[in-house]
């Protein structure tokens, strides 16, 4: 017999706390157990860490069993080893409380610690309640319902290929799940902005996070609709205030100010904050707001570009596909003559960097930078599928003209010089240009591209044309869907680290890399310094003029006049 009272998950959640001698549920657990109970069929629980949202969870898997004996729960973490710990805890209340006696497994039920029956459940393939690990035997189970808990650890999430495997992994939940009443409920702490959790939503999942402390209007606006509504009602009703403890019967607030100084700033704000910017804001040392967004000509430049970070030069109308708060910035001044004109001069040089496609999903991609002064000036950067078939290389040898380049270096590290020799003949018929010795790698791609692009982006030296971001991101739209972005330039910069690994497509940036490279021992000019040699010529010139124009010859580089 169900008793009225326990129909409601916070009861029968009290009844759990007072039979483990807990303190009552705090205002916190009592809201998360609310939302187990009445949030959506798919739902995502982030709630700060020692809050027990696993044993909450494991009460109402139990609770669900009261309910209704004939569900079937499977428990999936990151490890076997912690799932099981979930179940068995589940059984252990299950054999330990008085009002769930009826549901203790009989004679010829499964029985372990990993897979076991209730009492009354009818006989089926599925066992009442199921542990398994996310990379375990998750094919021909049946659930009506999955706890993912904490399936996103660092040592799965390191990486984006592993976080790529780790998506694609749970996608075999909707095989799992019985049609029209399947229920997904994830507990977790997002370890990036990458996280898995941060991805779901796109796939139909709903988000409540509980953070330790209230929050400021900044990280609030970062969580967006996704604050627990408890949370954002007392901050708008001006009973709570920021860094005010949420949970303070749960931590108060020199506890977590303790946890805090142990923890570091940005392991207090993904474990106790749930909030992913400080730590991507450390992790990733590209950045688009180091850029300088403005229209790149291909013969001339002006011979100098200040960048500045104000807000009024945000640029809002371009495809943005930094992290949170990144912008594009366009610059604050340019060179001017005194009489105001725009300063402009040639380009030193031009250098096209092709990244010839290996095998699989990676792309041939090229970039071209061109030099003045110091800066490097970015008109063109693409990438698309093929390697060495005849229309790739007529592709990047129109590129090449199209953008009058000096020079052409190519990565050899696939083919041994191949795609160089097959490349020849064509770039020679549509545009003879000089092709550089084959670079070859040695170092570790991401640490290379990473040290390469770093002090050049943050020197403020990089400057992009705009089309070049409106052109990444329509082309990478005949992708799939939720790959799509990993093929863009500026979703690649804006995501590397120096992991190995930390990328599942790096072919664009890689390619700007190498043609940035090219002009490493050329950077160390101070822009300042040859914008000053550039009037000096030009004044040289005028004054040459002059005194032609007066009617004497003069010398034609008069030792008074430096040039």
């Amino acid at each position: 017999m169900i008793l009225d009272q326990l129909r409601d998950f916070r009861n029968f959640l009290y009844l759990v706390w007072k039979h483990l001698c807990l303190p009552d549920p705090t205002p916190v657990q009592y809201d998360i157990a609310a939302y187990l109970q009445h949030g959506p069929d798919r739902k995502i629980i982030e709630a700060f860490r020692g809050v027990g949202k696993s044993w909450i969870t494991a009460a109402y898997v139990v609770w669900r069993l009261y309910l209704d004996p004939h569900v079937n729960i499977l428990v999936v973490s990151a490890s076997k080893e912690r799932s099981d710990q979930f179940s068995t805890f589940a059984k252990r209340l299950i054999a330990e409380m008085p009002v769930l006696a009826h549901l203790r497994p009989r004679p010829g039920c499964r029985d372990s610690n990993i897979m076991f029956d209730v009492g009354p459940a009818r006989a089926s393939h599925s066992p009442s309640v199921k542990s398994v690990g996310i990379f375990g035997q998750l094919t021909g189970s049946r659930a009506d319902e999955i706890v993912a808990d904490d399936v996103e650890v660092p040592k799965n999430s390191e990486t984006q290929v592993m976080r790529d495997k780790l998506a694609e992994r749970v996608k075999e939940f909707d095989a799992i799940i019985k049609p029209d009443i399947g229920k997904v409920t994830y507990l977790g702490t997002p370890q990036c902005e990458q996280s898995l959790y941060n991805v779901l939503p796109q796939r139909g999942y709903e988000i409540r996070v509980w953070p330790a402390q209230y929050p400021d209007e900044k990280v609030r606006l970062a969580y967006g609709d996704r604050l627990a509504p408890m949370v954002a009602e007392a901050l708008d009703l001006g009973t709570a205030q920021a860094g005010m403890p949420v949970d303070p019967k749960r931590f108060d607030e020199e506890d977590l100010e303790k946890r805090k100084l142990s923890y570091g700033r940005s392991g207090y704000s993904l474990q106790f904050m749930l909030d992913t910017s400080l730590s991507d804001a450390d992790r990733y040392p590209l950045r688009l707001r180091d850029l300088i967004v403005r229209s790149v000509d291909i013969d001339l430049a002006p011979t100098r570009v200040v960048w500045a970070g104000d807000p009024d030069l945000v640029i809002d109308d371009l495809p943005n596909v930094g992290l949170a708060g990144d912008r594009f910035h366009r610059p604050m001044a340019i060179s001017r003559s005194p009489e105001g004109y725009p300063e402009l001069a040639p380009y030193t040089g031009s250098v096209m960097a092709i990244d010839p496609s290996g095998r699989g999903k990676d792309e041939t991609t090229y970039a071209v930078t061109k030099m003045l002064n110091g800066s490097l000036y970015v008109p063109d950067v693409m990438g698309f599928r093929g390697g060495y078939e005849e229309d790739v290389l007529v592709e990047l040898a129109q590129a090449a003209k199209r953008n009058k380049v000096n020079s052409i270096v190519i990565e050899e590290n696939w083919g041994d010089g191949m795609f160089t020799q097959l490349f020849k003949p064509v770039l020679q018929r549509i545009y003879p240009c000089r092709i550089e010795d084959g670079v070859k790698h040695s170092v570790q791609k991401e640490k290379r591209i990473c040290d390469t692009l770093e002090p050049v982006m943050n020197a403020h030296r990089l400057i992009v044309d705009p089309e070049v971001i409106r052109k990444d991101y329509q082309s990478i739209q005949e992708y799939p869907g939720e790959r799509a972005h990993h093929y863009s330039l500026f979703h690649q910069m804006t995501r590397i680290t120096r992991d190995k690994g930390a990328l599942g497509q790096d072919d664009r940036l890689d390619a700007l890399a190498m043609a940035v490279a090219f002009w490493t021992d050329k950077m160390a000019q101070d822009a300042a310094k040859r914008q000053q040699e550039h009037r000096e010529a030009l004044l040289a010139q005028e004054l040459q003029k002059f005194i032609q124009a007066a009617g004497g010859k003069g010398p034609r580089n008069p030792s008074w006049v430096r040039v």
